[in-house]
């Protein structure tokens, strides 16, 4: 009688320490092999408010540099995953690909990295400063904050022609889904990213086919509005920039998905997300949706990002800390 409960006690002393065992191996795994949340909270616990501080002196300058943060951010996801290729310079480099020359940001990652390295040296990595400045730039804007994941390391490799399989801005619903799903993304996903727009410009070579086509101008654009993109985009002028998202370019809500529903995209890329029944459905949700509560585009917004941002990381010994953004070690 007083061995059976001995022997029980022994046994759960015994399975308790084996499931605290694993329990510790779990947690020593996903800290090698994925990122978490205050992944620096040791190694370099300032991390998020030197990127902050950073990205905010130079939005406050050019307020351009908010929605080229997050669009450094998303171009450097879309090839490689999100491991800072995108930073590195010389030729041949997606740096240099066409998609990427009109980027903005590059001086800002730097600057931010050059802080970090001076009071964390060797720690933290261009791509987890890449994540959070995006995260930033959107608050910047007047988005709602999120949790951002860290833990990445750098890449060492960096090809031009790898950017061409980026999304461009006369891409069709198709192409669009094709391109996201190839990385993991859901047809939400495509939509609420595409919501990036709602800061930013682009360039008027990216909607010269849409105005000045001589088999027609695109029959999606509401008449008014195409007076308007001709104006803001004479024939001659190319490379003029304009307002992705008319009327509310520095403020980050849903104002782009509104403008869509009017016949007043600028991109076409943009614009067949409400002529394509199976994306407009989203984008009236997000319509319906209003303010910051579950399901807006505010919300779905960072759940998206944070998805995006563990696109093929590399962590643990795949990858490298680089001492400079642009350059491996």
């Amino acid at each position: 009688m007083h061995y059976i409960p001995h022997k029980m006690e022994g046994d759960l002393s015994h399975k308790s320490f084996l499931l605290v065992f694993l329990i510790v191996l779990t947690l020593q795994a996903f800290a090698v092999h994925g990122t978490s949340v205050g992944f620096y909270s040791k190694s370099c616990p300032s991390i998020e408010s030197i990127v902050k501080s950073t990205v905010a002196s130079h939005v406050k300058t050019d307020f351009e540099y908010a929605a080229g943060l997050l669009r450094l951010h998303f171009h450097d996801c879309f090839v490689r995953g999100c491991d800072a290729s995108i930073l590195i310079a010389g030729n041949g480099t997606e740096k240099q690909a066409p998609p990427n020359r009109s980027l903005k940001g590059y001086e800002v990652i730097d600057e931010a990295k050059a802080k970090l390295e001076a009071q964390c040296p060797g720690v933290v990595s261009c791509a987890d400063i890449l994540a959070l400045a995006a995260r930033d730039s959107v608050v910047l804007s007047g988005g709602l904050s999120w949790q951002v994941p860290t833990g990445r390391r750098d890449g060492r490799v960096s090809i031009e022609n790898e950017s061409f399989s980026l999304p461009g801005p006369n891409d069709s619903v198709a192409v669009q889904k094709k391109k996201f799903s190839d990385l993991g993304l859901n047809v939400q996903e495509l939509v609420t990213l595409a919501g990036g727009h709602t800061i930013g410009t682009a360039g008027c070579r990216n909607v010269a086919d849409r105005i000045y086509n001589t088999n027609g101008t695109d029959p999606s654009i509401d008449p008014s509005f195409l007076r308007t993109l001709r104006s803001l985009c004479p024939q001659d002028q190319p490379s003029k920039r304009l307002a992705i998202d008319t009327g509310s370019q520095a403020k980050f809500d849903t104002s782009y998905y509104a403008n869509l529903k009017k016949g007043h995209g600028v991109l076409r890329s943009d614009q067949v997300l409400w002529t394509d029944p199976s994306t407009r459905a989203i984008v009236q949700k997000y319509l319906a949706a209003t303010g910051c509560g579950p399901g807006s585009f505010n919300v779905e917004f960072g759940k998206a990002m944070v998805k995006m941002s563990n696109i093929g990381i590399k962590t643990g010994a795949n990858g490298e800390i680089r001492k400079k953004c642009s350059a491996i070690n």
